[in-house]
């Protein structure tokens, strides 16, 4: 306590211009100037000493107002992070899922793409085999004309060979031939 004193109390080996110091005579200060200043003092003294409850109830609430935030924050924090977690594996997951249907698309793609090739060569092949078909057929129909045209031509130049040819004496000796084998073959047929 003794060296508070000294400390307030000037000492005479300080300059009384040079520097800070509190004027601790009363004569020498003014007096309404002190008053003043013990009243501040003196008032919110009480509000301190009367308050002190509730100064440090403030404090203690502030303390917990921070602590409360605090744990709200860190709380937010770590629902933040598991919801990056969450987010950053859905992300992966739809990467994975996009992958897979880009890959299912591409490999659908040239299944198709095959498909549609297997088909036109399905489709070639049977216009190839229509068409031959129907060659083949023209060739036979023309065939069968030729073929009745050479018959008829045949029939016709036989018949003017024949006409030519055949008297009734003729005649008469085929006809009677004729007769001759039917009535053969009517008896191998009897017996």
């Amino acid at each position: 306590m003794k060296n508070v004193i000294d400390f307030v109390i000037i000492p005479d080996y300080w300059p009384p211009a040079g520097g800070f110091g509190l004027n601790v005579n009363l004569l020498e200060t003014n007096i309404i100037n002190s008053g003043v200043i013990l009243g501040l003092l003196v008032y919110s003294g009480k509000g301190v000493c009367a308050g002190r409850i509730s100064l440090s109830n403030l404090l203690n609430n502030r303390k917990q107002t921070i602590l409360s935030t605090i744990r709200d924050a860190e709380e937010r924090y770590e629902e933040a992070t598991d919801k990056l977690k969450q987010a950053r594996t859905r992300l992966q997951q739809a990467k994975i899922k996009a992958d897979e249907i880009r890959i299912n698309g591409l490999s659908r793609m040239e299944g198709e793409k095959q498909d549609l090739v297997d088909s036109a060569d399905v489709n070639s092949k049977r216009l190839e085999d229509s068409k031959n078909a129907t060659i083949r057929f023209e060739e036979q129909r023309a065939i069968e004309q030729v073929r009745q045209q050479v018959s008829r031509l045949a029939l016709e130049r036989a018949l003017e060979v024949l006409n030519i040819r055949l008297n009734s004496e003729l005649q008469s000796r085929m006809i009677d031939y004729h007769i001759d084998l039917l009535v053969g073959a009517a008896e191998n047929t009897t017996d």
